[in-house]
């Protein structure tokens, strides 16, 4: 490609003690944690509003947030607090309140148990109002551009927004971009797919339809018991037929807070990388092609949807893989198979190997590869390995592809960031690099603020 060498001044703003790149879960949970502790907080965002994937991606339920036996709710802080307040505006249910295996699970028992379902607009709501109410500076409608080093440390990223471009400095940058944006554009080695051929899972577009009957449905699941997945046989038949629209062996669909209203996880976009606009554009454009004709086969095919009509879908296509930084620790499978105790531990989580197939129709949470009732995710792998300056939250941490694919869910996103967030304004306030927190300073504060570190920590008096 040509290129020309482009020189401008650009506006510098005010120093930020910790600037936060991107308004998702992560972000969110990053953003009041570093506020919370008393850091002048920073948080850009691309949209016009928070949440991610909770809003723009229409991803919903969030996963569970509990162990795998359902027993032990291991995701709180920020993420439980977000869920109550959204429950006292009548926009959520705590995930207390639901089972494995329920229409809010998608009739789902594995790795389902406690998932909580949750309206778009009133995680936009509370997003804003405890990012507002912790001292979050937010800044929607910005895009971040590119990084600013010196000295292998990030010290700032530049941005682009109605205005132009400008600079922002930082004495710490957390990256919730979550395809590690900040972290590549300064120059930190990162992967890319699996080992295998280096392709990554299929984008999802989601959307909601309403006008279901969810007596008709539930009725069906209860009158097939042997399916693996509601309405598993009609969609068999019809991919033996040639007639289902999308690459895809089954329909995920999760009931939502509204009469008649459901989610639906279902479009299959292969063979697209989610850090070129391109690819995100056709993946757009195609994946709303396939719920309209998705929609139409539900209505004549799926009993309870014969007058469900298109709600809408979602303003960005979903992805599930992107880069994964080069950390100081790449989580990997095994870790979570045996549930390996890492002394710098900084959350817990419990939610299955989920890979969908990179170029086939099949995928999903895989019991096959049943991890530990509970596992943990160490602070070395949010913190990159070639420079200072800069964490790293979400599913763009240093893991391995299936690692990755277990941890890319929204609840472990919230706990990735709160610990980020903790560990920058920590490190601001001690003058050190990120990399050189004491990490039992960072595990004492998250304990502080009600995060769970294992049963271990909770005999610590924090």
């Amino acid at each position: 490609m040509a290129s020309i060498t482009y020189t401008k001044a650009i506006p510098l703003a005010d120093p930020a003690d910790v600037v936060v790149v991107g308004g998702g879960p992560a972000g969110i949970a990053a953003a009041i944690a570093a506020a919370r502790r008393g850091s002048r907080v920073v948080l850009l965002e691309r949209n016009g509003y928070l949440g991610g994937n909770l809003t723009a991606g229409l991803v919903g339920p969030c996963m569970t947030s509990y162990s795998l036996d359902g027993q032990t709710q291991l995701i709180r802080g920020v993420f439980d607090e977000m869920v109550r307040r959204m429950e006292e505006v009548g926009g959520a249910l705590h995930p207390s309140q639901t089972t494995a295996g329920d229409p809010y699970s998608g009739f789902i028992v594995y790795g389902h148990d406690k998932v909580t379902p949750f309206e778009p607009e009133a995680a936009k709501l509370i997003a804003n109002r405890m990012c507002l109410e912790a001292g979050v500076e937010i800044r929607f409608h910005v895009v971040v551009v590119d990084a600013v080093v010196e000295d292998e440390t990030v010290v700032g990223v530049v941005y682009a927004d109605k205005e132009g471009l400008h600079q922002q400095p930082a004495a710490v940058v957390i990256d919730c971009s979550a395809d590690g944006d900040v972290a590549a554009f300064a120059g930190n080695g990162f992967g890319y797919g699996r080992e295998l051929d280096g392709q990554v899972q299929p984008m999802t577009m989601f959307f909601r339809v309403t006008g279901v009957n969810d007596a008709v449905v539930e009725q069906y699941v209860d009158n097939h018991p042997e399916e693996p997945r509601v309405y598993s046989e009609i969609i068999d038949r019809a991919r033996e037929a040639g007639t289902f629209p999308v690459p895809r062996r089954m329909v995920g669909m999760y009931k939502s807070l509204q009469p008649g209203v459901w989610r639906i996880n279902a479009t299959r976009l292969h063979g697209l990388n989610g850090t070129v606009a391109a690819d995100v554009t056709r993946g757009e454009i195609e994946g709303r092609e396939q719920a309209v004709a998705l929609l139409a086969f539900m209505r004549e095919h799926f009993p309870g949807f014969e007058n469900a009509e298109l709600l809408d879908t979602a303003s960005t296509v979903g992805i599930r893989e992107t880069r994964r930084i080069d950390g100081l620790y790449e989580l990997t499978l095994e870790d979570l198979q045996t549930g390996r105790h890492f002394d710098d531990v900084i959350a817990l989580c419990a939610y299955p190997v989920d890979i969908h197939d990179p170029t086939g129709a099949g995928g999903g949470v895989a019991p096959s590869w049943a991890t530990a009732n509970e596992y943990e995710i160490p602070y070395r792998s949010l913190v990159p390995k070639d420079r200072k300056g800069l964490l790293v939250a979400g599913r763009c941490i240093s893991a391995s592809h299936e690692a990755m694919s277990a941890i890319r869910v929204m609840p472990p996103a919230f706990a990735m960031g709160e610990a980020a967030g903790a560990a920058a304004a920590l490190a601001v306030r001690s003058g050190v690099d990120p990399r050189d927190l004491p990490v039992n300073e960072l595990q004492r504060s998250l304990l502080e603020q009600g995060a769970y570190l294992g049963a271990a920590f909770e005999t610590v008096d924090a």
